[in-house]
């Protein structure tokens, strides 16, 4: 798992030219009139935050109001109380935890801080949400940044990505290569998970970054772990399991948690409610 690791400060020394927030490459055939290209969006620092272990991103609903408590999202694995159990989930925990809330230049502009864990796990997936004590129109109206929004749909291969870590303030920019149907590493097992082109090298401390589509700036999902060594199915070195049962471990790749499911286990005022009707996050 992505977490703080002694050789990822060599890594990051000697890597000068991934601090700067990456914007996407203007398409290659001019827009004409009769089709015209799609608004590509800069992406930044911006609604993205760091915690003491990890990165983060501030995270709205489609259907969030500014009077909404804000939600921060990272990954389960980068909770203050440590690793959830294999089959454990979390909601509505107490918790105090803080975040730097950075802009788009990376710069900590702010503290945000929790009232609650309202949602976290590491089974089928790899996420918390923490409820914050601000709104999300306190933090623009404060901070003039706005909260990164989740999108609802599926990822689809080949979609231009940006993993942005506020741990580091740095950003990975690659392409969604495929989908493991299973991705397991030690006792965990994740489903559907998210397999970057190999130019995501992302390194310890991006676990829990927002996954940005680089042309619509929407989170699709939660960047979590990588093949460090090139074991089989270990600690930090997580093999993908296809439907057959068949085990393909690839040395050197990233992977990311989908968060479309996401919004549909959520109503009014950021609560979560795991009975809503399309909700399929694992309860506890």
């Amino acid at each position: 798992m992505n977490k703080p690791l002694l050789a990822a400060l060599a890594i990051l020394a000697t890597a000068g030219t991934g601090l700067a927030p990456a914007v996407a490459a203007p398409t290659a055939t001019a827009p004409t009139a009769t089709a015209p290209a799609p608004a590509v969006r800069a992406v930044t620092f911006a609604g993205t935050v760091s915690l003491s272990n990890c990165s983060g991103s501030v995270v709205r609903l489609p259907a969030s109001e500014d009077d909404d408590p804000a939600l921060v999202m990272s990954n389960g694995h980068c909770l203050e109380t440590g690793f959830p159990a294999a089959g454990q989930v979390i909601v509505d925990r107490s918790s105090s935890r803080t975040f730097g809330l950075l802009n788009s230049a990376g710069t900590k502009v702010g503290t945000l801080r929790a009232n609650k864990i309202a949602y976290a796990t590491m089974t089928d997936t790899d996420v918390s949400l923490y409820q914050l004590t601000t709104t999300y129109g306190q933090i623009r109206s404060t901070y003039g940044i706005n909260a990164l929004t989740l999108n609802t749909t599926h990822p689809a291969a080949g979609t231009a990505i940006t993993v942005v870590s506020g741990y580091w303030k740095r950003t990975y920019a690659c392409n969604v290569d495929g989908f493991a149907y299973r991705l397991k590493e030690g006792q965990w097992t994740w489903k559907d998970s998210v397999r970057y082109t190999s130019a995501c090298q992302t390194i310890g401390g991006t676990s829990g970054s927002p996954v940005l589509d680089t042309a619509t700036g929407r989170v699709i999902a939660v960047n979590n772990t990588g093949n460090e060594d090139g074991a089989r199915c270990t600690d930090n070195n997580p093999c993908e399991v296809d439907q057959n049962g068949t085990v393909t471990v690839r040395k050197g790749i990233n992977y990311a948690q989908e968060t479309y499911q996401i919004p549909a286990c959520f109503g009014l005022d950021s609560k979560l409610d795991l009975s809503k009707p399309g909700c399929a996050l694992p309860k506890p």
